[in-house]
């Protein structure tokens, strides 16, 4: 999680992780490359996004193949909309 997600009380953040563990509303608003890596909710008044990255290995560079376990480390981030 961002800076900005990590400041908040923590029953917003357990229930900020709550909604990206349950998160299945994927629309062209929140998922505008139908990938299904982007989310978007609102909670507390506030705007929260999440994104997964998909990195090599190493997590030093992206994926050769994202798709492939053996070479791809997920990453997945929650942020406040303002920090993205």
């Amino acid at each position: 999680m961002t800076s900005g997600v990590n400041e908040l009380p923590d029953c917003v953040k357990a229930s900020a992780l709550l909604h990206v563990a349950n998160f299945s509303e994927f629309s062209p608003e929140n998922d505008p490359h139908d990938e299904h890596d982007f989310g978007s909710f609102d909670l507390i008044g506030r705007k929260f996004f999440w994104k997964i990255d998909y990195y090599d290995k190493r997590c030093e560079f992206g994926s050769d193949d994202p798709a492939d376990p053996e070479k791809t480390t997920r990453v997945l981030t929650l942020m406040l909309a303002g920090e993205y």
